[in-house]
């Protein structure tokens, strides 16, 4: 069992947003012991998944949805897994647009680069995209994409 100044150290969390989750119902188990909360480790492994959760963007409300769905047992396997579906599908399109600006910034800074070895940038116009080098050239077309 953890304290909460314990669990808050292991998840670099404040001890209040621990309160909060726990005022929010997602802790539904959790022991108390002359009214101090004991973290378990279903407590620990809960709190991995809402940090998971949190960081894939969902709100506290959809993760209490899910939080209740695991009380009420195995009937609610397809409503978890259509849920982490989901939030996989949102993670993956945010994953794509971020390569895509990281691509951009890749291909800013050889632009640059080549602009800053030339003395201008008049010669790099004519190598986008076919003259670029390879690596180059597909971050330039990534982030070109529509």
């Amino acid at each position: 069992m953890y304290s909460i100044g314990q669990v808050a150290e292991m998840f670099g969390l404040p001890i209040s947003t621990l309160r909060y989750y726990d005022k929010q119902g997602l802790f539904p188990n959790m022991e108390r012991v002359s009214g101090i909360r004991k973290f378990s480790e279903a407590e620990i492994e809960a709190l991995r998944v809402i940090e998971c959760l949190k960081k894939a963007g969902m709100e506290i409300k959809d993760i209490r949805q899910f939080m209740d769905w695991c009380a009420e047992g195995p009937a609610t396997y397809p409503q978890r897994k259509a849920m982490f579906e989901e939030r996989k599908a949102h993670m993956e399109s945010e994953i794509a647009h971020m390569n895509r600006a990281l691509d951009m910034l890749k291909f800013k800074c050889w632009y640059y680069e080549q602009a800053i070895k030339d003395g201008s940038e008049d010669t790099i116009p004519a190598m986008i995209p076919n003259n670029l080098p390879e690596d180059i050239r597909r971050a330039y077309e990534n982030s070109h994409k529509e």
